[in-house]
């Protein structure tokens, strides 16, 4: 697959096709842990995002697969065997298209366009230093929380994916940074008008229930952490201190270099 991370696209046994981060991904292990613990929180906050599963690769696979390698300079290394990171594909690549860009006329008429006012939320939150990456894949819109006013039974919608990058990367830090997280296309944001726009993912975080968090901590594998259980501790605590501050994130992106928001202008700040 595209990407740093050189994940894999791999069909598990359960007959679902997950992309694949290995632990020894040239971006750094801790990548699989940003991963997990992001999926734990965009569930709870209702953002559409992959199912995920922690993905074992056997010695008998990758001996079936010798393909299954990461590039390091001019070498490329065989996967160890253990549990790994899975993102799953929300079709069957095989059958069906994923788009990662849609021209502005189809952008617009995304079911679940709000959706990017909830990941900016989460994005802000976690200090996610990539910009916001996602897929477009026809879908029913009924299965989408709150679709766009005339929406039709089936259309485009929007899922939101790869996070890696969350917590800083491999740094582990909560900094601020009025860029970070952005989707690179303004249209998405056209909707947003003032805080309120960013409701009720705001309020979802602002209450965030400390035992999901606990829960993600308790769910990470010891494998991918190497000694780092105390670290991740003190970050997710960091992290829940943080959920205070969401609305000065939030307002600080339009303090950047150029405003994203086009129909939320800087003299209305307090609108």
């Amino acid at each position: 697959m595209r990407g740093g991370a050189q994940a894999h696209l791999i069909t598990a046994d359960d007959g679902h096709h997950y992309v694949v981060k290995v632990k020894q991904n040239p971006q750094h292990r801790r990548v699989l842990v940003n991963e997990w613990v992001s999926s734990v929180l965009l569930d709870h906050l209702r953002i559409p995002s992959p199912k995920v599963a922690m993905i074992h690769l056997s010695e008998r696979f990758l001996a079936a697969h010798p393909e299954t390698t990461i590039s390091t300079g001019n070498r490329a290394e065989p996967v160890v065997p253990g549990v790994h990171f899975g993102s799953r594909m929300p079709v069957d690549p095989g059958r069906f298209v994923i788009y990662d860009y849609l021209p502005d006329a189809l952008l617009r008429t995304v079911g679940n366009i709000r959706d990017f006012a909830g990941i900016l939320v989460f994005d802000k939150w976690v200090h996610n230093v990539d910009s916001r990456q996602c897929v477009f894949f026809r879908a029913r819109l009924k299965d989408f929380r709150d679709p766009a006013p005339g929406a039709g039974k089936e259309g485009f919608v929007a899922l939101m994916m790869d996070h890696g990058y969350v917590f800083g990367g491999p740094h582990w830090l909560l900094e601020e940074s009025p860029l970070a997280g952005l989707y690179c296309r303004q249209l998405v944001y056209e909707g947003i008008r003032s805080l309120d726009s960013f409701q009720p993912w705001l309020d979802w975080v602002r209450n965030f229930p400390p035992e999901i968090l606990d829960r993600a901590y308790r769910q990470v594998p010891e494998w991918w952490l190497n000694g780092d259980r105390e670290l991740l501790e003190q970050l997710l605590e960091r992290l829940y201190r943080r959920r205070t501050r969401i609305d000065a994130l939030i307002e600080d992106s339009r303090a950047g270099r150029a405003n994203p928001f086009p129909n939320w202008p800087i003299a209305n700040s307090h609108s």
